[in-house]
Order: C-alpha cells, then structure tokens, then sequence
C-alpha cells in the first residue's frame, strides 16, 4: 500500500424526504443567490421542482435548465454568464451526474474571467482560483460525483471529452433512494455499470490491499444483486438505496487510497461518447469485458481470479476462476438488457477509431500509468474487438 492523505468533506443527507425538511437550510447558509441547475422536464414531471423551489421560496434563484448528458461546454458558458450577472453565493445542482459535474465547473467559472474551457482542459487553473460552493440533489445512482471533486465536460466542436478536478466536492449531498423510482431501465442499468466500472478501475491496480479489496469485492456484490432487482421492481427501496450509496462510496476517494495506476476503459470510452454521444455507462458496459480479455496474462491472473472468488463466488484453478470471472462480467452486463456491442449503439465502422485511440492513449496516459500499458494499436483492436460478441460465450 502507498503513502496517501485523505480527506472528504461532503455532507450526506441520506433517507426519504430529506429535501423538504433540510434542503433550506443547507443551501441558505451559503447566502441568498441561488443559480439552480437542472436537466430536462422530468424534475418538473416528477414534483421535484415544485418541491424544491418551494424550500427556497424566501431565497433569489435563477434557473440553468436543458443540461444534458455527457454535459457540454456551452452550458457551463452559460452557467458562467449567470453566476457573474447575479453574483450567484451557491450552486444547487438537481439531477444526474451530468448535472452536478456541469454545476462543479460552473462554480469555479465565477472565479475566472475566460472561457472556461480552460478550466476543463487545464484543470489545475481551477486550484489557483475561489469556487462557489455547490449542493446537490442526487436523482440518478451512477457517477459518484456527488462526493468528490472530479467533472466530466464534452466539447462537441473539438471531439473531446474531458475530465476535470477542483478544489472542493460538494458542500452538501441529497441522497433520497425514492427519487430514483421514475429512472428509466436503460438508465438504471447504465448507471449500474458506471459503478461497477469504478470500481473495476481502482481493483485492478499493481498495488492492492486487503482492505480497500474487501470493501470493493462488497460494493460489487451490492451493485451485481441489486441493479436485477431494481430493474424487476423499480419501487424496491431497498435496491435503489444500495446502488445510490454503492455509486457514492465506489468513487468518494475511500477505495482509491494507496493505489498506483489510472485509469483505462473510462479514457477509452470518453472517445466513443466524444465522437458519438453515447450514454456514457452502455459504452463502459461494451468495452470492459474487452480490456478484461486483453489484460488478463499469466502477471495478472491471481488478481483476476481474485476478482472471480470475492466477487462473483466462483471456485477452482486460478485459470479457470480468472477467465470465468470475465464471462461472468459479460453476462452480467448483458442481462442488464443493454447493447454489449459498438454496433448495438450505432457505430457501424471504424472511421474514428484509429483518431480515438490516439487521443485515449494521450489523454488517459495508458501507455505509462495503466494497470496494463496500452499502444494505439492495443487500443484500436479492443474497439475491434467490440464490434462483435465473438469470444465470450453467448
């Protein structure tokens, strides 16, 4: 285990009903300008605008609506006209992760007198600069960005899709189980593959230890029993309280201490939605199988069988444990009713993907700090590789 600090300093407000009792005093104590951001129609839909809106009926709100998934720049530009014209004290940010990681960039915009682009591209302009404190209202369990400080911003002009950090998580987390019921079963499943993606990330890693391994192996098994069971019955609270608190402690920082390398398949896949739009958590679904088959050799067998003991209960030789904990990831995924091919969510060739791979490769610095090191061609033969379900037991 390496040398590490750790430090959170997000406040949970987990359980039912949590808004309508503290979601004033909470943002109020930021001061009384409020820019709220918002995606869709389908908070107002649900209730949850009428609800929150009337907690902050004494309080100045401006709206940002129309965020959308793999959030863009224009939005955060907007975002930042609005918090200098109405010298904006807190962003309160309700809905997915798309939403709050726009709303996290937006809060650090106020601050900088560019475009914020920059801030994207050059996130550590973000740590010379004051950031607005953010709170948010979870709706979809995915990402985890409701307690930590990372963002994900897609630029559609320049075909990039960006991760950027600050100095400060949110100040205060929502967390109420029930405003998931209304989520749909493609998202659900997305954003149930989003977790386990996290955590795959941070388990294979050149430095494990027992216990952030332990924890990990249990956040698996929360999500692998539960996104069945959410789908089934979306009303479940029990279910939908598992995966919301599993999406939170998958990527608050607490099961990445001490590691060593960074990530993969999530640099490779913001390629796939950079170029193509796709729902971020479906392509993760496509490509991690594909890493798992390229990465497994005779140095990473052990953790790969492992992976098939503590998580997926299986038994046997390592060799045959490791290689039946991947099937096991493809068919899990698959039983999620989502695509588990490139062509399953429209891409149909590989004009880009020489383009994309290049781009993961730089971006992701998978050829250095990677669990395996990848090559563009390493790269270009797992989208390939995705093109068809061949390898993996139907």
């Amino acid at each position: 285990m390496n040398n590490f600090n750790f430090q959170n300093k997000t406040a949970i407000r987990f359980g039912k009903n949590v808004i309508d009792t503290e979601l004033h005093d909470a943002v109020a104590q930021f001061g009384q300008r409020v820019l709220l951001v918002f995606g869709g129609g389908s908070i107002k839909q649900s209730g949850l605008y009428d609800r929150v809106r009337d907690a902050l009926a004494d309080l100045e709100v401006v709206e940002l609506s129309g965020i959308a998934p793999n959030p863009k720049i224009d939005s955060v530009r907007a975002g930042q006209d609005l918090v200098k014209t109405h010298d904006i004290d807190v962003v309160l940010a309700v809905g997915g992760g798309s939403v709050i990681d726009a709303a996290k960039v937006i809060a650090s915009s106020k601050f900088y007198d560019a475009d914020p682009w920059d801030l994207v591209v050059a996130s550590s302009k973000r740590y010379e600069i004051a950031q607005l404190p953010v709170v948010d209202i979870l709706t979809l369990s995915a990402t985890g960005t409701e307690m930590n400080v990372g963002s994900v911003i897609s630029n559609p002009e320049t075909n990039q899709k960006l991760g950027t950090g600050g100095p400060n998580s949110p100040a205060v987390s929502f967390l109420d189980p029930t405003l998931t019921f209304s989520v749909s079963p493609w998202q659900t499943a997305a954003g149930a593959i989003d977790i386990f993606s996290h955590l795959t990330e941070q388990y294979f890693d050149q430095t494990p230890n027992d216990v952030t391994s332990g924890m990990m192996a249990g956040l698996y098994r929360a999500v692998i029993k539960n996104a069945p069971i959410a789908l089934a019955n979306p009303n479940d609270y029990d279910a939908r309280a598992a995966l919301m608190w599993a999406s939170t402690m998958a990527l608050n920082g607490l099961v990445d201490v001490g590691n060593t390398n960074g990530w993969t398949v999530h640099p490779i896949e913001h390629e796939l939605s950079a170029y193509y739009d796709i729902t971020h958590g479906v392509g993760l679904g496509i490509m991690t199988p594909r890493w798992m088959q390229r990465s497994l050799s005779a140095e990473t067998q052990p953790r790969f069988a492992q992976f098939g003991r503590e998580v997926w209960g299986l038994t046997g030789d390592d060799a045959t444990v490791a290689q039946g904990a991947i099937q096991a990831t493809f068919d899990w995924i698959k039983s999620l009713n989502v695509p588990t091919t490139l062509p399953g969510v429209g891409i149909t060739d590989d004009t880009h993907f020489d383009a994309m791979a290049n781009s993961a490769v730089t971006v992701g610095h998978l050829d250095q700090a990677a669990y395996v090191t990848l090559q563009p061609q390493d790269v270009v033969a797992l989208f390939q590789a995705a093109m068809t379900d061949d390898g993996f037991v139907k």
